[in-house]
Parts: C-alpha cells; structure tokens; sequence
C-alpha cells in the first residue's frame, strides 16, 4: 500500500492513511522567530496557511516545544478541521485546553493503540530529549509515534536521541517501514544557544538500521539556520556510509 506523505518542514507532515488525514507537528507560522528572535527565521516557506488545513482528522503531538507545539498553527487548525482531534503528552494537552480547544477532543500518548480510522491506528512511544522523563503526573514528556497503515508501519521520532528504551519498544513494535528521524546533532555550541538537539546523522542512521527500517526520511533539518543540516551532508554521508536502508529526502509517496 502506497501512503501519500507531504513534507511540511521540520518535524511536520501530512500523511494519507488510508480514508484518514494525519498531521505530525505541523509548524505552519513564524512563531518561534517572534518568541526567540530574527535568526530563527523560517528557512523554508510556509506551505499554507494553518487556517486553510480543513481535512485534519487526526494530528499528533510530539512534545511541547514551539517548533513542534505551535498555538498559533494548531488553534486555526482546530477551527477549520472541525472533527479533528489531537494525540498529544500530557503537558501538551494544557497548553491546548488552556488555548480554548476541548478537552474532548484531546487523547492523552499513552503507550496503547489508538484508531485513527477504519485503516490506520497509532502507538505513542517513548522519546528521550534529550533523556526519557515523565511529568508530574506520570505522563512521558516527550513521545513518538508508531503509525500502522495497511500492513506498513512507519515511526515519527519527534526530538530524540539514542536510547535503549527507545530501541527496545520499536523492536517490539516492528518490523519498521519507514521512520522519520531528526538529524540535527545535539552539540556544545547548540546548547550554549539553549537548543537541545538530537541525533547526529551517523547516528540517525546507526538507529535506522538497528530497527531495521527499510527507508529513512531526515527530519529536523531544513528549518532554522543554528540548527540546520546541509543536504549535501545527508547524501554525501549516506553515499559514503552505503548503509542498508534507501534515504528519503521530502518525500511525497512512501
């Protein structure tokens, strides 16, 4: 089964699941450059306005950070998709329920299956960024999500970073199809920056092939200029690496 897939930015996507409509960490404004100031600027355009998303049935949440929980795309976007509804960590349905959207449409990332539909159904998983935590109340802070879809499964990793915890859970849930994992390495300028990165692309792709995915699609790398990845590096490393999966840069069909 072919999943049709549109590269949003990011972390953000937009997947057909079969009959559903499915958006991951859509960032659809120029927020976190009003918040943290003129070099987090948009690398890349907004696709659309998030007033215009009208056929979000689900979108799921990864954690509460601006680049990935943004009021100001998900709020318009709760007004246009009137049904959808959002997965999201615990912190993150605060943030929601306090910007008016109802509690009744929010489904809390527990570690089960959730429907997204007739074809689709997603698992929250555990995300460490850059370590595993729970709130307060016993929520996992950060997550990711395993989506399955007429026999193929793809994981969303949102920020993370190597963890056996992690592993552990997507062998359990696998065989993996595709997954979607950050790039932009965590490093000791970035986090003087106060930016908390991820994986390094030889770890990214490390990951890859220990869960045994058969694509891999580069995110969190095309966004904000202190926390980018060239794509020249994600195909030269990937030419002179030959690891064993095939790379997907933006990919619109999977």
């Amino acid at each position: 089964m072919r999943i049709p897939v549109t590269p949003l930015g990011q972390c953000g996507f937009r997947f057909q699941l079969g009959s559903t409509v499915v958006y991951t960490d859509p960032y659809l404004t120029n927020y976190v450059a009003e918040v943290e100031g003129q070099e987090m600027q948009r690398l890349r355009p907004v696709p659309f306005e998030p007033s215009s998303v009208s056929d979000a049935d689900f979108v799921l949440v990864t954690h509460a950070h601006l680049d990935h929980c943004d009021l100001k795309t998900l709020v318009p976007l709760s007004i246009a998709s009137t049904a959808c509804r959002f997965v999201c960590p615990n912190e993150v349905a605060k943030l929601l329920r306090g910007a008016g959207i109802d509690s009744r449409r929010l489904i809390l990332a527990r570690e089960n299956w959730i429907a997204l539909g007739p074809q689709a159904r997603a698992m929250p998983v555990p995300a460490a960024h850059p370590r595993i935590e729970t709130d307060d109340e016993g929520y996992l802070r950060c997550v990711g999500y395993v989506m399955e879809c007429g026999g193929r499964k793809l994981y969303h990793g949102g920020d993370g970073s190597p963890d056996d915890r992690v592993f552990d859970r997507l062998n359990q849930l696998g065989p993996i199809d595709v997954g979607f994992i950050p790039v932009n390495e965590r490093n000791f300028y970035r986090e003087k920056r106060g930016i908390i990165g991820n994986m390094s692309v030889r770890e990214a792709f490390q990951m890859a092939a220990d869960i045994g995915v058969k694509t891999l699609v580069p995110t969190h790398w095309d966004m904000f200029a202190p926390n980018s990845v060239y794509k020249e590096e994600l195909n030269l490393l990937y030419e002179l690496m030959r690891p064993p999966f095939e790379m997907r840069i933006d990919p619109q069909e999977l």
